[in-house]
């Protein structure tokens, strides 16, 4: 994903101008979704209008959402959300005001409580105000409100020309209707009902004058939807919540669950599945995780393969549902504006005017050059966790297309490579597109096509993935033809990406031929894949557990000696969970197990740091005794493949490979994150079996064994 890429904007000219763009603590504000509608407000629950707002389909139609008490702020005792991400709640109390009489009420003698939740596009809220003091009150409460009906990547940065037409508020008794008509011709509406008529109602505020008897409470419900409501109140607002909470235990009920003998990790366990659960959305199509909140709370590619990864040996639904989404919205044409290609698999997906006019390309948009092969990749390993080869028989016809198209985008060079077809699209087309995220060693740019280190990488592991289901459908020839691509690419990149100067591979070939001879994470995707030799594998280990990769909370993007190094940029520098995660996997494949749990440590004390909730990415300074991770200021919180980190590292951790082909469970040299002596996975399926899994610590050992609990027998091979 990008970094307000699609301004075209230096990472630089981002930061100077998250004042007026973005919210600049990601990690101190509250995000609620459900179904394609999220909000995200401060720990006082208000929407002030930067990055932050109540969002439908890429439109912001909630700017502004503001509570004040006797005409001043309130003072913030606390906020937190429900375990399973349905409820927000802000604890607030009063500063120093007067009476709607114009007695003084002193600091602290009213308690107000607000509890919001999101269910079929509407945004629900309970304000209840208790009297603590030993006098009678009435108090003005007054509603501050605006919907700028923005689009997304407006509120990103972009600027338009035009825009459609803002109408007059329309005012009611106990509501007011706020509405804009887009240019293509859509209607766009905010209503916004009050469980009772306010005393003064105008296009931007509702006052409330408020009775509040010694020792007692009143509360006052608010609905925010498309049309007005019947009649907000508590039956309503219990309703949606039991419903939205319900609907959450549903999905969270999705395959095996995690138990350890740590009850601070459990709680992180807990709130990453809740946070995978939160950004997974029912499609037509199936479940599909939305990369992250606010800037990417939509369908992309990479990042639902990515995270439908994470969550495989746990939920195989989970990448099924990514699949068959993928698979139905395959390009079948070539579209320079949108850089698709036949066999293509998409990069994003938006519902905004600016998309629905093709002022930018993100409708439907296809520049992710790593995305097709990821798709394969996913498949082949859905198909050897569960053996659902029916399912596979249906996906045939969109594998051999994406296949197709890598060939084609390799013919040139032998490497898949991407150069953007428009300039409206993306310059770098790699999981690092921000536009200075690929360069030589002396800092220039590199001219395309490029060819990036970590996509051949995946492209060895799709044709590798294919040619086993080839031979499995008894389709020899293309078996074979399919393993000669992925040896044929496992020695080029030997060949050709090894820098014998710097014992690394380098980050990618520009289109002169050149390497770009800079030492990147992005070595350590080679790994994940198993693609170099095992004695290359190590010298890379060495190099990315080192001081210049490994901060002591997670490892760097970028080595801290090369040029554009900077430990707070977007991707020269910094640390994503999802990326030490995916290395993390690769030690592990190379046999470096025990620098996986070092890496899983760094990861649960950064998520502590963080409230437990890893953001997107966070800061890549050196870990110094006594001091935080740094929080980056525009990163999105919650995010999926993020979330998704923790659960691929424990998979690392605990060598778990789970054959649904032959329903076995292989468990290779087992470990368990420091602190942790027992692990037990419940429900965890093996083809049409469900088994408990532990894991026990003994000695200076991990034994692994099947509980009593189990259907049928499955086999269990462990290898020390």
């Amino acid at each position: 994903m990008m970094e307000l890429d699609e301004r075209k904007l230096d990472p630089a000219v981002a930061l100077a101008s998250l004042d007026e763009m973005g919210p600049r603590e990601p990690h101190r504000l509250f995000a609620l979704k459900q179904g394609d509608c999220f909000a995200v407000a401060d720990a006082y629950g208000d929407i002030r209008g930067a990055g932050d707002g109540f969002f439908r389909d890429d439109t912001r139609v909630l700017s502004e959402f503001r509570m004040t008490v006797g005409g001043r702020q309130m003072s913030l005792l606390g906020a937190s959300l429900s375990q399973d991400n349905v409820l927000f709640t802000s604890n607030l109390t009063n500063l120093p005001i007067q009476s709607a009489a114009g007695r003084d009420i002193p600091q602290g003698a009213i308690h107000i409580e607000r509890v919001r939740l999101i269910w079929q596009d509407r945004l629900f809220e309970r304000i209840r105000l208790s009297n603590y003091s030993r006098e009678h009150s009435t108090v003005m409460v007054s509603l501050h409100f605006a919907a700028d009906f923005r689009d997304m990547f407006e509120v990103r940065g972009s600027t338009r020309t035009k825009r459609g037409t803002v109408h007059v508020a329309k005012t009611e008794k106990a509501s007011v209707l706020l509405g804009y008509d887009g240019l293509d011709g859509l209607p766009r509406r905010s209503a916004i009902s009050f469980s009772q008529g306010p005393d003064k109602l105008s296009d931007s505020r509702a006052d409330f004058l408020i009775a509040v008897t010694k020792r007692s409470s009143k509360v006052l419900f608010v609905e925010v939807g498309p049309e007005v409501a019947d009649t907000p109140g508590r039956d309503r607002f219990r309703a949606a919540a039991a419903r939205a909470r319900f609907g959450m235990r549903a999905k969270r009920r999705h395959g095996a669950t995690l138990h350890s003998s740590g009850r601070v990790f459990n709680d992180w366990v807990e709130r990453a599945r809740a946070d995978v659960a939160l950004l997974t959305t029912d499609l037509p199509t199936g479940p599909y995780p939305y990369a992250g909140i606010p800037w990417f709370s939509t369908a992309f590619g990479r990042d639902g393969v990515i995270s439908a990864l994470q969550m495989l040996w746990l939920n195989p639904g989970l990448a099924r549902g990514v699949l068959a989404f993928l698979a139905e919205h395959q390009a079948t044409e070539t579209s320079p504006f949108s850089d698709s290609q036949p066999g293509k698999i998409m990069h994003e997906t938006r519902k905004g005017e600016m998309a629905a006019l093709r002022e930018l390309p993100f409708g439907r948009y296809y520049g992710g050059v790593d995305t097709t092969p990821l798709y394969i990749h996913l498949a082949c390993a859905y198909a050897d966790r569960t053996g659902d080869m029916a399912f596979m028989d249906t996906l045939w016809p969109s594998l051999k297309a994406a296949a197709a198209w890598m060939e084609e985008a390799s013919q040139a060079t032998g490497f898949v490579t991407y150069q953007r077809a428009a300039e409206s699209g993306l310059s770098n087309q790699g999981w690092k597109d921000s536009i200075d995220s690929v360069f030589h060693a002396d800092g220039r740019m590199p001219k395309g096509p490029i060819a990036l280190v970590e996509v051949q990488g995946y492209v060895f592991a799709a044709y590798r993935g294919l040619a086993a289901l080839a031979r499995r459908r008894g389709e020899f020839a293309e078996a074979e033809r399919w393993e000669n691509r992925a040896e044929e690419m496992r020695v080029a990149v030997e060949r050709d990406f090894w820098m014998d100067d710097l014992n690394f591979y380098a980050l990618a070939i520009d289109g002169e031929g050149q390497p770009c001879k800079v030492r990147a994470s992005n070595a350590g995707h080679l790994l994940y894949v198993g693609l170099p030799h095992p004695e290359r594998a190590k010298i890379v280990a060495d190099q990315l557990l080192s001081a210049s990769f490994h901060s002591g909370w997670g490892l760097r993007t970028l080595a801290d000696d090369e040029i554009f190094f900077n430990p707070m940029s977007y991707h020269n520098g910094s640390i994503w969970p999802h990326d030490t995660a995916l290395c993390g996997v690769g030690l592990a494949r190379y046999g470096e197990r025990e620098s996986v749990v070092r890496l899983m440590s760094g990861t649960f004390e950064s998520a502590v740091h963080f409230n437990m909730r890893l953001p997107e990415l966070f800061c890549g300074f050196t870990r110094a005794p006594g001091e935080a991770p740094i929080a980056y200021p525009v990163a999105c919180l919650p995010q999926a493949w993020s979330a998704g980190s923790a659960f691929m590292l424990m998979q690392a951790c605990v060598g778990l490979e789970i054959d649904g082909w032959q329903g076995e469970l292989r468990v290779t040299r087992p470990r368990l994150p420091i602190g942790i002596d027992t692990l037990t996975l419940r429900h965890l399926s093996v083809g049409d079996k469900s088994v408990d899994l532990s894991f026990q610590r003994v000695g200076d050992r991990v034994v692994a064994f099947l509980s009593d609990r189990h259907e049928g027998m499955v086999p269990l091979i462990v290898r020390s």
